[in-house]
């Protein structure tokens, strides 16, 4: 008996051979006794395999874990540790026949992610209004920014690649327009720049950053509220974009799509909908546009399986007190793949300080 392991029934009146033996698979199958003193875990992979092999697997995503806790009873022990905000538990189950004591190692990872999303309307103006400085208190795991309008070379400062994050911008051709920027603080195995539009993908408006199994993307679509030659750019977006969508379902990754859509898609989703439905990011055809997205695709709208509520805008106008008055829309969304659905626990938009005409969106997800 060590530690917390509670193996006293099992082990009564058996050979000192066999009691070494099941201590051996108790700890060998979670954590092994010299291990036990260092902190370091050795974890099985998942799915069920013998007894006995153990893989760096665990280690060497977490160099040193935190809060390490083993939990051991008769029928189940569970390794619980935590690095860098993420969690993860590993449970071994025992059954006992007459035969003898069979073993199933199962591990399971539960990644607790937070994502923020915000369009910065000039990623120099947010940090002078204190954006960074909020940012280091809120325990991101990833942050999507658009509208930096900035060239990269201009964020040479050390503000704008925060310490812990692993920092990306794609900027627009043009100078001082859209671009798009993602924070990572555990380092992607890819940056992706553009979705492979020879339009779009120049004006800065893609970047995807993939973990694993999952993407997470920041993305900044064109509005088509200046002329009617913008809004027929937005309408060739939407086609060229609902093709990448496609393109994402085939693929069997995971995707959460951050950023600002620049459309309202339901009449709960801005203030004045009446008097808004022949304006740009609330027409007929956008509105169309976002039901297939949510309907026929299957995509999910992250927000709204959290938050059903009215008055939840991202946005508002400069003009007419709008922001005091809560006359906003909500226009930056966070939209995950089917597989995905029920994945988020939280959602938040931050109003208490303002670092832009747009509001921050913070969302938390549970992920196996």
């Amino acid at each position: 008996r060590r530690g917390q392991c509670n193996q006293r029934n099992t082990l009564v009146g058996r050979s000192e051979q066999h009691v070494a033996r099941i201590l051996g698979i108790c700890y060998g199958s979670c954590v092994s006794p010299s291990e036990l003193g260092g902190g370091i875990a050795g974890v099985k992979q998942a799915g069920v395999e013998k007894i006995g092999t153990l893989t760096a697997g665990l280690q060497r995503e977490f160099a040193k874990p935190e809060n390490l806790e083993l939990q051991c009873q008769f029928n189940k022990f569970v390794l619980i540790g935590s690095h860098a905000d993420i969690e993860y538990r590993t449970v071994q189950v025992l059954s006992t026949n007459l035969f003898g004591t069979i073993f199933h190692g199962i591990v399971i990872r539960e990644f607790r992610l937070r994502i923020i999303t915000l369009n910065a309307n000039g990623i120099r103006a947010a940090a002078r209004k204190g954006f960074y400085t909020w940012l280091a208190r809120q325990s991101a795991d990833v942050v999507c920014l658009q509208e930096t309008k900035a060239q990269i070379h201009q964020l040479e400062d050390r503000i704008f690649h925060p310490r812990r994050f692993h920092c990306f911008y794609e900027d627009a051709e043009k100078k001082g327009y859209s671009g798009v920027a993602l924070y990572a603080r555990q380092e992607p195995d890819e940056i992706i720049r553009g979705y492979g539009s020879p339009e779009f993908d120049a004006e800065g408006r893609y970047i995807e950053a993939r973990f694993g199994n999952l993407s997470v993307v920041s993305l900044y679509a064109p509005s088509g509220s200046s002329s009617d030659e913008r809004q027929a750019a937005k309408y060739r977006f939407l086609d060229e974009f609902d093709e990448h969508l496609l393109g994402i379902r085939n693929q069997g990754r995971e995707y959460i799509i951050c950023g600002d859509w620049n459309i309202a898609h339901k009449n709960i989703d801005l203030k004045n909908w009446r008097s808004n439905q022949k304006n740009s990011g609330f027409l007929p055809e956008e509105r169309a546009w976002m039901d297939r997205l949510f309907g026929e695709r299957k995509f999910v709208d992250a927000f709204r399986e959290v938050d059903p509520d009215a008055d939840r805008y991202t946005w508002w106008s400069n003009r007419g007190n709008a922001r005091a008055n809560n006359v906003g829309w909500r226009i930056d969304y966070q939209v995950a793949t089917p597989g995905l659905r029920g994945a988020a626990t939280k959602a938040r938009i931050y109003r208490d300080k303002w670092f832009s005409d747009h509001a921050p969106l913070i969302m938390d997800y549970e992920l196996d």
